[in-house]
C-alpha cells in the first residue's frame, strides 16, 4: 500500500476538488507527504515480493458476466456484498481467523481476512510473519515466500518505515498498519480453486510528536488466487493494483495524539461474507 501524496493548497477552485485539512499546531510538524519512496508500506513491499520473487503475472479479470437486470448495456453487472445471516468463523490459529466455509461465501471471507492479517503490523516483525505466512499460505506457496519477505523487510527498510530491527516504534509513538475491507468480488469459482478481489483502505504511517511520516490512508484491490487445503482456503498467489479511489473529503486530518489514541482503543473485525 503505497502512501498518497497529499495535495497542495493550489489548483482546486478551477478542478471542483476537494482537499484534506490539516490540524492546526498539529504535532506531527505539519509535515505533508511528498514523494517520498521511502515511504512504501507493506502491502506494497509483499506485491512486489510476490510478483518478482514468485514470479507471478498479474491475474486477468475473471468471469465475463455480461448480464444485467434491467436490460441496459452501459452498466456492468454486479453481485453485491450483501449480508448472507452466515456467521464469522469463530476459530483462530495464532489469532489468525482459520475454519471458512467451503463455499463462495467462505472464499470471500477467507480473502477479506487475509488481507487484514497481512496488512498488519505483524508483518513487520520476523516471527510473527512467519507465523501469519504459514498459516494462510499453502505450504509450497509459504516455502518459497519465506526468505524472499526475510530480504524484503531488511533492517534498513524497517529503519525507513521508523522501526528498529525487530519492527518495533521507538518509545513514545505508535506504527500504525491497518487492512480495510470495503467489499469482495468472486472473480472465479470452483470446488478446489477460487479468485477473490478484495477492495479496502490501508492505513500507514508513525503516529508520534516527531513523525516526519504521519499516517494516511491509500485505496487498493487485492486479488488472491486460493486453494482449498488441508480443510481450509489458502492463497496460491496474489496481486494488487491501485484504486479504485473516492475523491478525498474536506476532513480535517487528527493529530497524533488523536490517532495513537484511536489505534488503542478501536480493534478489528473478523469479516464474514
Amino acid at each position: 500500500m503505497s502512501l498518497g501524496d497529499e495535495h497542495g493548497s493550489g489548483g482546486y477552485a478551477d478542478t471542483g476538488q476537494t482537499r484534506t485539512r490539516l490540524p492546526e499546531g498539529d504535532p506531527y510538524g505539519g509535515a505533508r507527504r511528498g514523494g517520498r519512496s521511502s515511504s512504501r508500506s507493506l502491502i506494497t513491499v509483499v506485491g512486489v515480493v510476490v510478483i518478482l520473487i514468485a514470479a507471478i503475472a498479474f491475474a486477468n479479470r475473471g468471469g465475463d458476466d455480461a448480464s444485467s437486470t434491467d436490460g441496459t448495456t452501459d452498466k456492468p453487472a454486479t453481485s453485491a456484498t450483501a449480508a448472507s445471516g452466515t456467521r464469522p468463523v469463530e476459530s483462530k490459529a495464532g489469532g489468525i481467523p482459520t475454519g471458512f466455509a467451503h463455499s463462495r461465501q467462505g472464499a470471500e471471507s477467507a480473502a477479506a481476512n487475509y488481507a487484514v492479517v497481512l496488512g498488519s503490523t505483524g508483518m513487520f516483525n520476523k516471527n510473527d510473519r512467519h507465523r501469519i505466512v504459514d498459516g494462510i499460505y499453502t505450504s509450497a506457496a509459504a516455502a518459497k515466500l519465506q526468505s524472499a519477505m526475510d530480504a524484503a523487510y531488511s533492517a534498513s527498510f524497517l529503519g525507513k518505515m521508523g522501526l528498529d530491527s525487530k519492527g518495533n516504534p521507538p518509545q513514545g509513538s505508535t506504527f500504525v498498519s491497518r487492512t480495510v475491507p470495503v467489499g469482495t468480488k468472486v472473480e472465479q469459482f470452483s470446488g478446489s480453486t477460487t479468485k477473490v478481489s478484495v477492495w479496502y483502505m490501508g492505513l500507514i504511517g508513525m503516529s508520534s510528536a516527531n513523525s516526519t511520516d504521519p499516517v494516511s490512508s491509500t485505496w487498493k484491490t487485492w486479488t488472491f488466487d486460493l486453494q482449498w487445503a488441508d480443510g481450509d482456503w489458502k492463497i496460491t498467489t496474489d496481486t494488487q493494483k491501485d484504486g479504485p479511489a473516492p475523491v478525498p473529503g474536506d476532513d480535517k486530518a487528527a493529530s497524533s495524539d488523536e490517532i495513537s489514541k484511536a489505534i488503542e482503543e478501536y480493534g478489528g473485525f473478523t469479516y464474514a461474507r
